[in-house]
């Protein structure tokens, strides 16, 4: 699958956020940040900024950018809507049903019943404006084994799998399928936004941090970058894909999402997150609701360490930064002193391996720079999120410690605002800083305990175990 060519005709786009070093010999970026050398030849494909396919040799380059997540698709064309079917697990909810289905007009829908109370019924639906089947699971066997009773029963080559309390906007069915004219995409992903917009604190804190909204920024799919995975309140899958891998893990009751969009990668398959077409949630808002669902979170981490070990790190840094912000947190002179002096040391290692014909001093510092303050919101997430419980007790029982948690808890939360701020959905409502600080410290402490409760449960120290790199 890795090896399919693109079609001609599909485009890629050169990121805005990466640099062209020496007048476009290398670009620098991506997600990690990596160092691309330019033959010649290719300097003159890309003078632009943008690349369409229209041989072999463009189309060898077009992959090369888009594995080395510099560039982004632009595809021409696509699969029709009647390529796709929809799935629908659903346990007592036929409000949200009956809402979803009025967004779904002409696509043939599965609605997979996981033992409601109230059975649903295909006459319940007689006004939709959409082909419906309805199939029941006497008794509830969880979301995962719900999507693949629908997954068995579809006979279209694209299958969509939609909650019952998402509504999907205006034209996403089309930003979505257009990334299928990729022979190896196997999977593709919306933008998750809120459903409505209220004066509740929650619900105005979800509007701009929901743990399904992943940004504004289109990306491609994979461990350790800025999107490691996509939930499945909404995607679109390859059917064929999809079944070659065994379909969703109905053994895990949380984070098969997770599982299923590693497994795809594994199996050589891409993965795309498209900001572009967005799907509204209706997001939990009652406190209590709001919390446990936030710990049932956390607690996926442990099982997915126990099948993914080799991906599901809380924290990748560099040793030499983890070095130098350690000292800085000392904060004797001597700690501010050696600090700075590993600082130094790295910038040097960056500047020799980032070494190109006339390179500039200022993008080896803007180099260094980012990898820092990246290694500093790394760690001060780390701290306020997956040992954020032992933070707190390490804070009240020594006292240096209080320092470096109250300075990680405030800047994690100040740059966090300040980046959803930036990329809310523009129906949010703004929420202040202090209640956003207080909201994200509760929502990172529901998410830590249910975090260390897997842990122990799975008696599996993954989610805990940093990588550290030479």
């Amino acid at each position: 699958m890795s090896q399919a060519r693109l079609p001609d005709g599909f485009a890629v786009q050169v990121d805005r956020r990466v640099r062209v070093l020496n007048q476009g010999s290398a670009l620098l970026g991506g997600s990690p940040t990596r160092l691309l050398r330019l033959a010649p030849a290719a300097q003159d494909m890309i003078a632009d900024g943008r690349l369409k396919v229209r041989d072999a040799v463009t189309a060898e380059l077009a992959r090369t950018l888009l594995d080395a997540t510099v560039a982004h698709p632009r595809p021409a064309g696509g699969p029709s809507h009647r390529d796709v079917t929809v799935v629908i697990p659903v346990r007592d909810n036929v409000i949200g049903l009956r809402r979803l289905l009025l967004g779904l007009r002409g696509l043939r829908v599965v609605v997979v019943d996981d033992g409601s109370q109230t059975p649903i019924r295909q006459e319940d639906f007689s006004g939709a404006h959409c082909n419906i089947e309805v199939v029941r699971h006497p008794q509830s066997r969880g979301p995962a084994a719900a999507r693949n009773t629908g997954l068995a029963a579809c006979g279209t080559g694209y299958v969509a799998f939609m909650d019952s309390d998402v509504v999907p906007r205006r034209g996403w069915l089309e930003a979505l399928l257009g990334h299928f004219c990729d022979p190896t995409v196997a999977l593709v992903a919306p933008r998750i936004v809120g459903l409505s917009q209220t004066d509740h604190l929650v619900a105005r804190y979800e509007a701009v941090r929901s743990s399904l909204d992943l940004g504004q920024r289109e990306a491609p799919v994979m461990p350790y970058t800025s999107v490691s995975y996509v939930p499945s309140a909404a995607i679109i899958c390859r059917t064929s894909t999809l079944r070659d891998i065994g379909g969703f893990d109905e053994t895990m009751r949380s984070g098969e999402d997770v599982d299923l969009c590693w497994r795809l990668v594994e199996a050589g398959a891409r993965l795309r997150y498209e900001p572009v077409a967005q799907v509204a949630h209706d997001h939990r808002t009652e406190l209590r609701d709001w919390v446990t669902r936030k710990a049932f979170y956390g607690g996926s981490a442990a099982p997915l360490s126990v099948r993914h070990p080799d991906k599901i790190a809380p924290l990748m840094i560099s040793g030499w930064a983890l070095t130098a912000w350690i000292l800085m947190a000392v904060g004797s002179t001597f700690g501010y002193l050696a600090s700075l002096f590993v600082a130094a040391l790295t910038g040097r290692r960056i500047a020799k391996a980032i070494q190109v014909p006339d390179t500039q001093v200022s993008d080896v510092l803007a180099v260094a720079a980012r990898s820092l303050w990246s290694a500093a919101m790394q760690l001060a997430s780390a701290i306020c999120r997956h040992y954020w419980p032992v933070a707190l007790l390490a804070a009240l029982a020594w006292r240096p410690c209080r320092r470096v948690v109250l300075v990680a808890a405030v800047v994690d939360g100040v740059v966090d605002w300040a980046s959803r701020r930036q990329s809310a959905d523009e129906e949010a409502r703004p929420i202040g800083l202090l209640t956003y600080l207080l909201l994200k410290r509760i929502d990172d402490l529901a998410y830590g305990l249910g975090l260390w409760y897997g842990v122990v449960r799975e008696r599996n120290l993954g989610p805990l175990k940093p990588q550290i790199r030479v």
